[in-house]
Order: structure tokens, then C-alpha cells, then sequence
């Protein structure tokens, strides 16, 4: 059996060192004998510059020694890094490699497998844990074999040198290797234990946040923090137990690395007082013996790893060594077409537990027929779903769809024929697209692209099904608030100013009592006195509202435009208008509407209204000016009403527009874009660039008359489906929390939809729509997939169910009615019951 067809949690560590890197390894063997030479050199180098250069004073002997020497060095160092980028390149890929095997074998595991296991311990696993076995991967034959043969070496020239020397200065190995692996024991204990509390610790952490809606809703801050406390102490005491045992394996080796010189300097320092040992020689005996010790530390290093990433893969592969319950692709045939036909004999189901769940259930359905499931909570309604779409596997009896067997089909046979939704269907993160595409694109991938069954849906299959599932009007709405790129969409830009033109012009007269449309020649009283001077929108944060009176430019062209002071004068009437008419009432949120200055304001305007009373608005402090300053600026008028805008004010702000254009755009073309009829708007929506203007009302009314004005528009400029199209680029956020409950479970039906299965399996799909929402879908159910596909329908809306054509009425397992809506309501019975007696 190929090492490609061997499970992944079959496999052994050892493996992966050659599998796809046969090639790299026999080049780093190569690489590392040379490697060895080059390091053995500069040994013999010392010795003869000792002895024959500087003994015998010949200088051409020195350099050419010494160059010998220099290029062994550099050689040495060149080839050790290229053998690290090897042994990187060869790391990395098995990591990736086992990464990837592994996450994809994961995913094909049953789901009871996930009903204990936690998200955290498959991450860690994945992420953390197979990341020291990557590392053995790399190393595993680059460093045994260079510093084995350079210890070798190194010994075998220490002998040559002097054989009894050699030999007490070697005799240390064999105590070590026999030491180090006693105290490694313990370490590998304590390092099991790590990486199960590990995984503990990750399982806690993924619960919590899973769960974090619980935890704040029942204030249980103290609960969580204690059980995550307590992992967390166990995992210390641990980790400082593993901590101790390696460093006691490296403190044990560095002790006996520390007496072989201890050795040489005795016996090697009494032999050369006797003359049977050269002065040189003793040097290069002493700098080998020296040299001895990074090769023989990089291999206990390496020892260590090979330990840990041993525990580690074992431990990891061991928890995974499960299966799927179901074959993913048949063998030796196509994919079976499947006709829709179900029928279940006896079928029971129960958990690892022998809790049983299904018992004795018999159904038949026709192909296209409908089957209502309903039933109390606890039932087996879902469960007997599951097991129809072969996500749980059936202990007992017999389930057909066609004249196949459910437990003998493979997931591709169930992918090709089934669409399912899910009472709280997952939505991945990404766009609104590839989460409508997403079952269309599996089913795809997984057969190769084969058969015109398998092709993608068109466009206009996908913006019919958001239009039936009824989730079409908010990704048209999500593609209005797309604010467009400077980049690549003159042509779409251009035809926006049209249809921007033309709501104007057809709907201007009918729209007027709701919007005012920007005219830089008027002022605009449902704009803030601020919006009608800068009448454009700003592309510097520093010209934002919200930082405008911190802005010097600004304030500078407010004094230019003889603007201050009358700003200030509208900003103190405004305060003491408020001040008089609210500042005795009981705040009251609908009153303040009416005036620019907020509920939580009050106090501070009532205080400077006492000042002005005193003081001259030149006299106040700078602060009681911006504050003036900023509910004038911010002043509405058609809204804020307290206060009438005098007409001198409104001349005055419409010469200002006009100055404060004009020099925003010789200092600093870039920093606005103006309103004009005939530019687009970058920095706004594509919504806010075709309405151009203000609304005058908040009423539902009004907003629902102006986009269906914009719409009709869009259709006639040819324009609807792009926008649709900008609208599907939607990002949903992490399990599509950008969306509400409704929104994604449209989307997951009009993703079970686009699959156009034989079969649809909807577990409770529409529970959290509202009740015109769900008529819709029923409708839809009703009239285009009966007879067509067919359905099975967890229900828990009973009075919809008259339009199935079978309905199961379970209890505690079992299907206590099976029939006809008719046929179960004359009997008086469970249904009959569940409906409270109603026909």
C-alpha cells in the first residue's frame, strides 16, 4: 500500500522523512559528507602551524596553513547553512503535508466524534501539537548522520593522534547514553501529561467562547474563571516537572562534556612532559576534544525532539484514530442517481451510550412526496432527518432511499441526490456568493466537475432564488451600500450619475415632501449648517465632523469667512432657547429632537446660558465657544425647530460654501469631493450617490416609495442585476454574524435551492423567520418542488402542515401516525391532540 493511501493516524512518525523528499535527503547526505572533511581540517591545520610553521619559523608555511584553515572554516559554516535551509524545506513540507491529512481526515469523522471533542483540541492539535513533529521531520536525517559521522571523525583522529589518549577521553559516551535516557523516561511521562492538559486547556478556553452569550447573560465570570484557574495551575505544576527533567538531561550531559577535558588535561599534559606527546598535537587534541562536544550536544538535542515530537504524534494520532462511518467515494462506478423513493423498516437508532432515540420506525415515501415530521421537543424528529440525510448512522433495521441501503451508499452518492438545511444553519465566513454556491461547489469538486448536473447555476438561477427564499432585497440592499473603489468602475460610475439624474428628474416633483436633493446653488435645511458649508464628502479623517473644531484649517476659514461671530450668536440663541423651553421638563428624547443640543448636554448649555447673561460672547473661555460653535455647526433646521435660520446667516453660509471650496481645492484638491450632479461621490454609497440629497422623514412610508422609485430605475437602466452582483461580494463576518438569524437561514435555503436536490431534508429550516417569511417559503415548497423533489420537513409550525402530502407523528422514538393530514385528524388522535382539536 502506497504511504499516500495509509490513513494518516496509521502512519508512523518516521514516514514522513522520506515521503516526497527521497531526493533532498540523498543531496544532504552528500552535502554532509563534505561537510565532515571540511570540519576535520582545521584540526589537522593547528597541529602543523604549531609543529612545522611556527617551530620551524617558515612564514609561507603559516599563510599557507592558515589559508587552508580560513577555507575549511568558511566551507564548513557555507554547507551547514545550506544544510539548515534543506532540512527547513524538508520540515516545513511534512508539516504542511500532515496538516493538511490530518484536518482533511478530521472532517470526515462522524459527528458523535464532536460531541466530545472540543473546537479547541482539534486546533491545537492541528496547529500546535504536529509543529514539533515537523521539526524531527527536518532533522530527522540531517543531524543524526552529520554529527554521528563528525563524532566519528573527530574520535577516529583523536585515536590517530594517540590511541590511549583517544580513548579515555571517548570512554565518557558510553556512561551518558546510558544515563540520559533513564531521566528522559520521566520527561516523556510528564510531557504526556502536557499535552493532554494542553488540550484541556484549549477545549476550556474554545467552550467559553462558544458559550460566552451564557456566561454573560448568567453573570458566571467567577464560575469560568475557577475551572480555567484550576487547568491552568495543573498545567503549570507539569510543565515545571517536564521543564526540571530536560534540563536535568542537558545538565547531566554537560557535566561529563566537562570532565573529558579534565581527563586530557592530566593524562595528555603527563604525557607530553614525557615527550610522548607533540606540543601541537596536545593543542589539536585539546580543540577537537573541545569540537567533540557541539556534535554530541546537537544530538541529545536532538534526542530530546525526536522524544517530544514521538509523544506528541502519538498522542495526537491516537486521539484521532477514528473513521468515517460511510465510504466518501464509491469504487469501481459512478454515482448513483437516485430516485427519490424512502423507506425506512424497523429502523432504530441509539447513542455509544445504548440510549436508543429511534425505534422501530416504518415510513414510506413516494419520489416527490412531502413528509411533515412533527412531534414534542425530544421526540426523535431531527434525529430520524439525520439519519434519512446519513449524518448519523442507524444501529439497527433498514433505510432506503430508491433500492439502496442508506448505511451502504457513499457520502458522494448522498451529496449528489440530498440537500439539507439546518435548524441553525453555519454560515462560513466569506461572502454572501460563496455561501449561496457553497453546496453547488462541493458537489462539484467532489465529482471532478463530471455531468451537466454539476455545472454552477447561472446569475439569473441565483437571483431567482433569492427572490423566492425572499433574501434578494437585502443583498440588493447590501450592494446599495457598497461604497465603489476609485478603480476599475468608470463605466458602472457613470451609469449611476444617469440613473441619479433620472430619479431626479421622474420622481423630484412626486418626492419632494420626503427628500431634498442637494443644488449648490440653495441652502438645505435638512442638512447641518456644517454639511451646507462644506456641501461635499471629506476624504480627510481631519475634516470629519465629529473633529472639525480641532481642526486650525477650518477655524481659520470660519474667521476668514466673517462666519465666527454669528455662529456664536446662533449657537447662544439656540442654547437658550433649549434652556428655556426643556430645561424644566423631564427629559423626554422626542423633545430634544427638536434641538441640536443632547439630553446629557443640558446641564453644561445651562451653565454657559448663566455666563452669557454676564459676560459678552467675546468674553467667554475658548471652551464655552466651541461649545456655541458646535451646536451651530451642527444645527439642522428643518429638523432642529426651536430656532428659525435668519436669512443674513443663510447668505452668509452659501458665500462661505463658496470660499471654502475654493480653497480647499488650492491647498488640498484631494481632501473633498464635492457635491456636483455630474461627479460620483467615492467616499459615499452607491445609495447615497443615486438619491443625492436628504430625507425630510423618517416614515417607513416614504423610505419604501423612494426605493422602490430607485429600483424601477435600476431595472430600466439595466443596472439591477450588477448591483445584486456587488451586493453578493457581501463579507457576513465569522459564521455570518454580520447577518440576522433570518438572514442567514434564508440563505442556507436558497443554498439548499440552488443545489436543486432529489431529495431536501429542512430540520426546523425556518424558525427564525417571521410568519409572512415562512408562508413564503411554504408557497414556494408547495408549488414548485412537490412532485419534483422529495422533502422531508422537521415542522414546528402546525399549521402549515396540511399541505404535505404524509405527515409522522412521533413519541418518545417512535412513529406513533403516519398519513394523510385528513386521514389523521378523523382518527382523533396524537395528531389530533397536537393541533388541540382543530380541523
Amino acid at each position: 500500500m502506497k504511504k499516500s493511501d495509509v490513513p494518516i493516524v496509521k502512519r508512523s512518525l518516521f514516514s514522513w522523512v522520506f515521503d516526497g523528499n527521497l531526493k533532498l535527503q540523498f543531496l544532504l547526505v552528500f552535502i554532509i559528507m563534505i561537510t565532515v572533511a571540511t570540519r576535520v581540517i582545521p584540526l589537522e591545520m593547528q597541529k602543523r602551524i604549531i609543529n612545522e610553521a611556527i617551530f620551524l619559523r617558515k612564514i609561507d608555511l603559516l599563510f599557507y596553513y592558515c589559508g587552508i584553515y580560513l577555507a575549511a572554516v568558511i566551507s564548513s559554516q557555507g554547507l551547514k547553512f545550506l544544510i539548515n535551509y534543506i532540512e527547513t524545506i524538508i520540515g516545513q513540507r511534512a508539516l504542511a503535508a500532515m496538516r493538511k491529512s490530518l484536518y482533511n481526515h478530521i472532517i470526515t469523522l462522524p459527528l458523535n466524534f464532536f460531541r466530545k471533542t472540543q473546537p479547541g483540541m482539534v486546533v491545537s492539535s492541528v496547529v500546535s501539537e504536529l509543529a514539533t513533529s515537523g521539526t524531527f521531520v527536518g532533522m530527522a536525517l540531517a543531524v543524526p548522520v552529520t554529527n554521528i559521522l563528525t563524532l566519528l571523525a573527530f574520535a577516529g583522529y583523536l585515536i590517530w593522534l594517540n590511541w590511549l589518549l583517544g580513548l579515555v577521553s571517548l570512554a565518557i559516551y558510553p556512561v551518558v547514553m546510558f544515563l540520559l535516557p533513564l531521566v528522559q523516561k520521566r520527561a516523556n511521562r510528564a510531557n504526556k501529561r502536557r499535552v493532554d492538559t494542553t488540550r484541556t486547556l484549549s477545549s476550556k478556553i474554545a467552550e467559553s467562547i462558544s458559550g460566552i452569550h451564557e456566561i454573560h447573560g448568567n453573570g458566571s465570570y467567577a464560575i469560568e474563571s475557577k475551572k480555567f484557574n484550576r487547568i491552568v495551575d495543573q498545567l503549570y505544576r507539569i510543565r515545571v516537572t517536564w521543564t526540571l527533567y530536560r534540563h536535568a538531561v542537558k545538565v547531566l550531559n554537560n557535566f561529563f562534556n566537562n570532565m573529558s577535558p579534565f581527563l586530557i588535561f592530566v593524562l595528555g599534559g603527563y604525557l607530553a612532559m614525557q615527550g610522548r606527546l607533540e606540543l601541537g598535537a596536545l593543542v589539536a587534541f585539546l580543540s577537537a576534544q573541545e569540537k567533540l562536544y557541539t556534535p554530541w550536544r546537537e544530538l541529545i538535542e536532538f534526542y530530546q525532539v525526536y522524544q517530544d515530537a514521538s509523544v506528541t504524534y502519538k498522542r495526537t494520532m491516537e486521539y484521532y484514530d477514528t473513521f468515517p462511518e460511510h465510504a466518501l467515494v464509491p469504487e469501481g462506478r459512478e454515482p448513483y442517481g437516485l430516485d427519490g423513493r424512502i423507506e425506512a423498516k424497523d429502523l432504530s437508532f441509539a447513542t455509544e451510550t445504548g440510549i436508543a432515540l429511534l425505534k422501530d420506525i416504518n415510513i414510506s415515501l413516494k419520489p416527490g412526496e412531502h413528509l411533515a415530521l412533527v412531534g414534542f421537543s425530544g421526540s426523535g424528529k431531527s434525529t430520524l432527518a439525520l439519519c434519512i440525510g446519513q449524518l448519523y448512522k442507524y444501529t439497527d433495521g433498514h433505510l432506503y432511499i430508491g433500492e439502496h441501503e442508506v448505511s451502504e451508499l457513499t457520502k458522494l452518492d448522498m451529496i449528489n441526490n440530498i440537500g439539507f438545511v439546518a435548524q441553525a444553519p453555519f454560515i462560513f465566513d466569506g461572502t454572501i456568493e460563496e455561501n449561496l454556491l457553497y453546496s453547488c461547489i462541493a458537489r462539484q469538486e467532489s465529482n471532478d466537475g463530471k455531468g451537466a448536473s454539476n455545472s454552477l447555476p447561472s446569475l439569473d438561477d441565483i437571483i431567482a432564488v433569492l427572490q423566492q427564499t425572499g433574501i434578494f432585497l437585502d443583498v440588493l440592499r447590501f450592494g446599495m451600500n457598497t461604497v465603489l473603489s476609485r478603480n476599475g468602475h468608470e463605466n458602472l460610475v457613470s451609469r449611476i450619475i444617469q440613473v441619479r439624474k433620472n430619479f431626479q428628474r421622474e420622481f423630484g416633483k412626486s418626492l419632494a415632501d420626503y427628500v431634498e436633493f442637494y443644488d449648490q446653488n440653495k441652502y438645505l435645511y435638512y442638512s447641518s449648517v456644517v454639511e451646507n458649508l462644506m456641501f461635499g464628502s471629506s476624504n480627510r479623517d481631519e475634516f470629519k465632523e465629529d473633529r472639525i473644531l480641532k481642526n486650525d484649517e477650518f477655524l481659520r476659514f470660519l474667521s476668514n469667512a466673517d462666519l465666527t461671530r454669528p455662529l456664536l450668536s446662533l449657537g447662544a440663541e439656540l442654547s437658550r432657547q433649549t434652556v428655556d423651553i426643556l430645561g424644566n421638563l423631564q427629559i423626554d428624547d422626542v423633545l430634544f429632537e427638536q434641538s441640536p443640543i443632547a439630553p446629557a448636554e443640558l446641564d453644561d448649555y445651562k451653565a454657559i446660558v448663566e455666563r452669557i447673561k454676564k459676560q459678552r460672547l467675546h468674553q467667554l473661555s475658548e471652551q464655552d465657544r466651541d461649545r456655541l460653535l458646535a451646536i451651530a455647526l451642527r444645527y439642522t433646521p428643518g429638523r432642529h425647530k426651536m430656532v428659525g435660520m435668519s436669512e443674513m446667516i443663510e447668505r452668509l453660509i452659501l458665500e462661505g460654501r463658496a470660499l471654502f471650496r475654493e480653497q480647499i481645492s488650492a491647498k488640498d484638491p484631494d481632501a473633498f469631493t464635492f457635491y456636483h450632479l455630474d461627479e460620483y461621490i467615492y467616499s459615499q454609497t452607491i445609495l447615497n450617490n443615486i438619491f443625492f440629497g436628504k430625507m425630510k422623514t423618517d416614515s417607513q412610508k416614504a423610505q419604501e416609495k423612494i426605493n422602490q422609485s430607485i429600483v424601477q430605475l435600476l431595472i430600466e437602466a439595466d443596472l439591477l442585476e450588477t448591483i445584486v452582483e456587488i451586493g453578493m461580494k457581501f463579507q457576513v463576518g465569522s459564521k455570518g454574524d454580520r447577518l440576522s438569524g433570518g438572514q442567514r437561514q434564508k440563505l442556507a435555503i436558497a443554498r439548499a435551492f440552488l443545489k436543486n436536490p432529489r431529495i431536501l431534508i429542512m430540520d426546523e429550516a425556518t424558525s427564525a423567520l417571521d410568519n409572512k417569511s415562512q408562508a413564503r417559503i411554504q408557497n414556494l415548497l408547495t408549488t414548485q418542488w412537490k412532485g419534483k423533489s422529495t422533502l422531508i420537513a422537521v415542522v414546528h409550525r402546525l399549521d402549515i402542515i396540511k399541505e404535505y402530502d404524509k405527515i409522522a407523528v412521533m413519541r418518545a422514538g417512535k412513529v406513533g401516525e403516519f398519513g394523510t393530514y385528513k386521514e389523521l385528524m378523523a382518527k382523533k388522535g396524537m395528531l389530533y391532540e397536537l393541533v388541540g382539536g382543530k380541523k
